[in-house]
């Protein structure tokens, strides 16, 4: 199969690489530079939206696309951001589109339901998109990812998958909820205890290989645990905790954040706050493969030692 893959320069981009040029010819798309893809891996630098993209679908049948490049820095500024996720994503769905690609993988975020106090239990895939209104910043990935849905239902003929996985960690992640689980002394808001769920990114990486398969179509939630209240995370990795009201944690956030202190953007908080617990029995129903990572396997790479919760643990897999 050759697979075009997006934002192959990023971590996980990466790591997608090197598990699927084992069996499928793999091109890569991005404008950052990339070290260390076997050699049988191609990398284009340059972007979607610029003819030399256009080229490789031009230049020979693509038979997949998994678009790994949609930007999560909300360091970058907003019409960058746009041009970036909703251009750029609008752009790659007019080359599949014009050139007879037969599937097409996005990975999105189950962040775009966004955590709220008024979300069900759990959410299913056909929920509204809200996470923009509490969080301004991520209403780009929220674009990208309807920009998706529509092609789905406009292009039948096109396998659409569009992945919405839970917090994704991992020791070679370096997202909003891996860094928070690295710190020393983990801040937590006085009286809320949400629940969470966590994947751990070699799951992931076997969801995304298997949603090449042919016949896989559609919107899927995933997650490789049951949900958990963060408090019983928190014990597992054995750190200290400083409870903090949120006024004045959303107060120091702000100010951290204009000087450029923090990684974490205020709206943040509202994942350590309220519950967005997805619903993902449809993939359980699609995908033949089930999360392998245990919740205590996921968390020891930020486990500051083994507890005696960890000690005496013994949860089945994906607990």
């Amino acid at each position: 199969m050759r697979i075009v893959l997006t934002g192959i320069s990023g971590r996980l981009g990466r790591r997608v690489a090197q598990r699927l040029s084992r069996d499928h010819q793999v091109i890569g798309i991005d404008h950052r530079p990339c070290i260390g893809l076997p050699k049988s891996v191609v990398h284009h630098r340059t972007d979607l939206r610029r003819r030399p993209a256009e080229e490789v679908f031009r230049s020979g049948q693509v038979d997949a696309v998994i678009h790994l490049g949609v930007v999560h820095n909300f360091r970058v500024p907003s019409e960058v951001l746009y041009n970036r996720n909703v251009v750029g994503t609008e752009t790659l769905l007019r080359y599949i589109a014009n050139y007879n690609v037969k599937k097409l993988i996005l990975l999105s975020s189950g962040d775009v339901y966004g955590p709220a106090p008024t979300n069900s239990h759990f959410i299913k895939e056909d929920a509204p998109l809200m996470a923009s209104l509490r969080f301004p910043e991520i209403r780009s990935l929220v674009a990208a990812d309807r920009s998706a849905q529509a092609f789905f239902w406009k292009h039948h003929e096109i396998e659409t998958v569009i992945l919405r996985p839970a917090h994704i960690v991992g020791p070679n992640v370096r997202n909003a909820p891996s860094k928070y689980f690295r710190l020393r002394l983990i801040p937590t808001i006085m009286g809320f205890d949400p629940m969470v769920q966590l994947m751990h990114e070699d799951d992931l990486l076997r969801m995304i290989e298997e949603s090449l398969n042919p016949g896989v179509r559609g919107i899927f939630n995933l997650a490789g645990t049951e949900p958990v209240p963060l408090s019983r995370i928190l014990r597992i990795l054995g750190k200290p905790t400083l409870p903090v009201p949120h006024p004045l944690f959303k107060l120091f956030l702000e100010r951290a954040w204009q000087l450029r202190l923090t990684s974490f953007p205020a709206p943040e908080l509202d994942h350590i706050r309220f519950n967005s617990v997805l619903d993902t029995s449809h993939a359980e129903s699609v995908f033949k493969s089930l999360p392998e990572r245990s919740l205590y396997e996921i968390l020891e790479p930020f486990a500051a030692e083994r507890t005696d919760e960890w000690k005496s643990g013994n949860t089945p897999r994906g607990v």
